[in-house]
């Protein structure tokens, strides 16, 4: 059986993850590569469905509540999405996917790490990423740029919850195998060359 490549872009939110995940796939793509793009949480219709009632300012979750609706969502889009195209050998560049959930619900909400990654292990069932790009930026831009966007049930969380979820995001690289730390500041044409740089660096292209 053919196997892709399985690519995460990982960090807090207005970091350009969106922006340098599409300029990777059209790059693959014009580079011969078969590739798909997909989210979390999201990426199948279920999926996307649990992601309104996430992110929705107007709904009132808890945090174990959170903690298993993004877990539920993840499961469906592993399962429907990114395992069969990773068998059908594939490129899979996905906009979150479990380090998510120990930076926001472990490192923000203070929930037991060893509880999400249990979850996490059975949302996935053991699936890992070959490569994880986390983007994190000064404080300063996430609220310069979050002038001009619409501000999300997490987005709208208070200073020491972010504070805490960037902190947990830092620690996490150094944990987590085949992950990397890039500096969201730059331009989008350095930060571009970057990920192309390191997606050579471990093999994936």
């Amino acid at each position: 059986m053919t196997t892709g490549k399985f690519i995460v872009f990982e960090g807090p939110d207005r970091g350009g993850k969106s922006t340098q995940a599409n300029l990777l796939r059209q790059s693959l793509h014009e580079a011969g590569y078969s590739v798909l793009l997909t989210r979390e949480p999201g990426g199948t219709p279920v999926a996307e469905s649990i992601r309104k009632i996430l992110l929705d300012p107007a709904n009132r979750v808890t945090p174990r509540a959170e903690l298993l609706l993004y877990e539920a969502s993840r499961a469906q889009h592993t399962e429907e999405k990114i395992v069969p195209a990773l068998a059908e050998g594939k490129i899979v560049i996905c906009e979150r996917y479990t380090m998510s959930s120990c930076a926001y619900q472990g490192y923000g909400r203070g929930i037991d790490m060893e509880l999400i990654n249990t979850a996490n292990n059975i949302a996935t069932n053991g699936l890992t990423p070959d490569l994880t790009l986390v983007f994190l930026m000064s404080d300063k831009y996430f609220l310069k740029r979050g002038e001009y966007l619409f501000s999300d049930r997490l987005e709208l969380e208070k200073d020491e919850f972010r504070n805490k979820m960037r902190q947990g995001y830092k620690e996490l690289v150094k944990k987590t195998p085949n992950a990397v730390l890039i500096d969201a500041d730059n331009t989008v044409e350095e930060i571009h060359a970057k990920v192309l740089a390191y997606l050579r660096e471990f093999k994936v292209i």
